[in-house]
């Protein structure tokens, strides 16, 4: 019993002797932050201290954005070797921005002189524009997908208003070709296009709307006073981000008439200026190739809007002429890899050229090419596609020519017996 009293006091001394030993083998945490600067830059800050020096610190981050595998990317921050010291990681936007809205999961790694190391739990940063002062509205579609509509100015209806056409074109996507968003959508009303290009690392002077396919997230300008036209540039941009989300793929990129095309089909009838220009180069004979509108389309605006009509055209052919299933088989085709001759090949069974003889030679009969056509002036591409046509027209010229010039020869033989 004696033995048991005297060793208790021994334990009690060996536990209150190791406790301050462990102690200072502790990293400790004083303070995190991080200041966003939308949309120049986010600035990290950590104040730690212990009992070694302090020999490093690295901030570790994950962006919250469709990737094709999971990224962690790695700062070093700048710091004073210390016990106690204060580190912080600047990321400057022009290397890499984020859009409105975009969520950052971060955490720190930090060890000193004696090994010991410490992960911080996780945190999240949500880039925001604060420059104005944000209004929403949530909206779930049938088939479950989410939109969320930011503005800051304008009424409740006008922004009701823009919800509602996104929900419409949503709807005619999944139903016409069983496109559905991946990931929640979220939407940025500016009140202006200078507005939006404030909240853009170089912008260019011509933007107005721009599609973050990775992030599901879109920004762009509308004023109040511009809802009809701000609701067909919205429905155009939604296209292009669920058409990319659905062909999002490291193997390989789709076509431009058929990226900006099923945009241009998705906002409805084609407006009367594109119509117009698709007319003219109809009659003319300046359509631009099949093959030339695969690439980005010319910085001239008369050509830029020929593009875009005609990307229009083709869509509207394939659809119409091949039905909406083979059009969500084309995209799943292009998101395997395929080049755009074999994935139409594959699809179709006729490749790019196949592709251009095939839409030309519907605009013959079209309602772009109707009775105010002059004769001979479906010329050029039209013609070319038909071979054979052009051989009956040439046979037909002739034995036109040679009727009248055998009624020529007889009324000359007529003439000249009434003579006698």
């Amino acid at each position: 019993m004696k033995r048991l009293l005297l060793l208790a006091p021994v334990l009690l001394l060996v536990l209150l002797g190791t406790a301050p030993v462990a102690a200072e083998t502790d990293i400790v945490v004083i303070a995190s932050d991080v200041q966003p600067s939308f949309p120049l830059e986010a600035v990290f800050t950590l104040e730690v201290e212990s009992y070694a020096e302090i020999v490093d610190v690295r901030l570790r981050y994950r962006v919250d954005k469709m990737n094709y595998a999971e990224v962690v990317s790695e700062g070093w921050a700048d710091f004073t070797p210390t016990n106690r010291t204060t580190a912080n990681w600047r990321w400057d936007m022009r290397r890499g921005s984020l859009p409105p809205g975009a969520e950052v999961t971060y955490w720190w790694m930090i060890e000193d002189a004696d090994g010991n190391r410490l992960e911080t739990s996780p945190q999240v940063m949500h880039f925001d524009d604060n420059r104005f002062a944000w209004q929403s509205l949530t909206s779930l579609t049938d088939d479950g997908s989410e939109l969320r509509l930011f503005w800051y100015q304008g009424s409740d209806s006008f922004a009701q208003e823009l919800l509602a056409a996104c929900e419409q074109g949503l709807a005619r996507l999944t139903e016409g070709i069983g496109a559905h968003p991946e990931r929640p959508i979220e939407i940025y009303v500016y009140a202006s296009a200078g507005d939006l290009q404030g909240g853009m690392i170089f912008p260019q002077e011509w933007t107005g709307g721009v599609a973050f396919t990775e992030f599901s997230t879109i920004a762009i300008g509308i004023a109040p006073t511009r809802v009809d036209w701000g609701k067909r540039a919205l429905v155009h941009e939604l296209t292009h981000l669920v058409v990319h989300q659905v062909t999002f793929s490291p193997y390989g990129q789709l076509p431009t008439w058929l990226d900006e095309g099923l945009a241009m089909y998705n906002e409805g009838e084609l407006e009367s200026h594109f119509q117009s220009r698709l007319r003219t180069a109809i009659q003319d004979g300046s359509l631009i190739s099949v093959r030339s509108l695969c690439s980005p389309f010319s910085a001239e605006s008369d050509k830029a809007y020929l593009s875009y009509a005609q990307s229009y055209s083709l869509v509207e052919y394939l659809l119409d002429a091949h039905g909406p299933e083979l059009m969500l088989e084309l995209l799943t085709v292009f998101k395997q890899g395929s080049t755009y001759d074999a994935a139409l090949i594959e699809v179709y069974g006729f490749d790019i050229e196949g592709l251009d003889a095939r839409w030309s030679a519907t605009l013959a009969t079209s309602s772009l090419a109707d009775g105010s056509v002059p004769a001979g002036a479906l010329q050029g591409r039209v013609w070319r596609s038909q071979p054979v046509l052009i051989v009956l027209v040439a046979v037909l010229v002739l034995w036109i020519i040679l009727t009248l010039a055998k009624r020529g020869r007889a009324s000359g033989q007529a003439a000249e017996e009434g003579e006698l």
